[in-house]
């Protein structure tokens, strides 16, 4: 069985452990308390669970959210499970306070940040499998919300993209290269 995650923006892609394993290991740096061996264990007891005692085969981003926080919880790291839910709850704020704005000055058309529509665009623009797409589309978003911008220009943002594509690109023609 696969199970399968309903992210927040209603997009549904395949459950990954290592993302499990990124965000317990994310929780516990936020607290300094940053061991990958325990980021590792805990990560396997929620895969375990899952696919052991879980009766669906879908679940939503908030599901797993809450499962990483509670085991954080119940495992003496409840420091890093607080931590955790206020990154969250930022990076959510941040999301939604950016305005993506017009190509020009006398055209100020705006739009809201929507990981979601920028993989989207990826895949049908690039070719690209939706998971790739996303992938990028993460990348992208992790450099807007570095730079703690409220207001993002297209041309800005058509050159985190490209930048990002053609990163992909070679590195993916790299792998091939080395895999033949």
């Amino acid at each position: 069985m696969q199970i399968r995650v309903i992210k927040a923006d209603g997009q549904v892609e395949p459950y990954l452990h290592t993302k499990v394993l990124g965000t317990f290991h994310n929780a516990l740096g936020l607290v300094e308390d940053a061991t990958l061996f325990a980021a590792e264990q805990l990560a396997e007891a929620v895969t375990f669970y899952l696919y052991q005692h879980r009766p669906q085969s879908t679940l939503s981003s908030d599901e797993i959210h809450l499962m990483v926080a509670s085991v954080l919880s119940a495992t003496g790291f409840a420091n890093a499970a607080e931590a955790l839910n206020r990154y969250r709850l930022m990076r959510q704020l941040k999301r939604r306070r950016i305005e993506v704005i017009g190509p020009s000055v006398e055209r100020d058309e705006t739009a809201t940040w929507n990981k979601s529509r920028l993989a989207d665009s990826l895949a049908r623009k690039h070719f690209l499998d939706a998971l790739t797409a996303r992938a990028i589309a993460a990348t992208v978003e992790e450099k807007v919300l570095a730079m703690k911008v409220t207001r993002l220009r297209k041309p800005l943002l058509n050159q985190l993209i490209l930048n990002d594509v053609e990163n992909f690109l070679d590195a993916s023609r790299q792998l091939e290269t080395v895999t033949v």
